[in-house]
């Protein structure tokens, strides 16, 4: 009964709580990014705020209910490969999920002592400190993802460098031997041969 008056406390604060997670969130950025992600709603303009709040609420919902952690990752990936290619070292690209923490204690206020759900809470932040350290795996993979795909550019670079370098010699030793071969014509027909 007691975890059920926690759930229906986050269930009425849910807009709330996923909001000012949110703008948590948002202050990790520039302020100018921080700006752009808030107020552009238009998500062809802006995928990157969209993508990151439908991300919280299918995380949030999931933490609510217990999720199985082998779905957890899909609601995490798209918040973290962004997070992954933008200039976060890895503890500030993850810190995302603590943020939680705070906001629902925040938007909970006295309701955490006046419905004594202090037990539940202890329950759901293991929940979330489970999450955290699920989006770090799921962060490593991503940046994993990442090196390999520098790593493979970087040696189809290499390959079509020394592609160009090999025809440049083939194409100056040609030079060279035409070069030689007229020359050696030349002095034959100055010679009258």
């Amino acid at each position: 009964m007691q975890d059920m008056k926690l759930l229906s406390l986050l269930s009425e604060r849910k807009t709330a709580i996923l909001e000012k997670w949110f703008d948590k969130i948002l202050e990790t950025y520039p302020a100018d990014s921080a700006n752009f992600l808030k107020t552009q709603k238009n998500p062809f303009a802006n995928p990157v705020g969209p993508t990151i709040f439908q991300g919280l609420e299918g995380l949030f919902e999931g933490i609510l209910k217990g999720m199985d952690f082998d779905t957890a990752p899909a609601f995490l990936d798209s918040i973290i490969r962004i997070r992954a290619v933008q200039d976060f070292t890895p503890s500030q690209a993850v810190s995302f999920v603590f943020l939680l923490k705070n906001v629902i204690r925040e938007e909970l206020g006295e309701g955490i002592k006046e419905h004594s759900v202090y037990t539940e809470l202890s329950d759901l932040e293991s929940r979330i400190d489970s999450v955290a350290l699920l989006s770090f795996d799921v962060y490593v993979k991503c940046r994993e993802k990442i090196y390999e795909f520098k790593a493979s550019e970087i040696q189809k670079w290499t390959f079509r460098r020394l592609q160009r370098a090999d025809r440049l010699c083939d194409s100056s030793k040609t030079e060279h031997d035409d070069m030689k071969f007229s020359s050696i014509d030349d002095t034959m027909k100055k010679r009258g041969n």
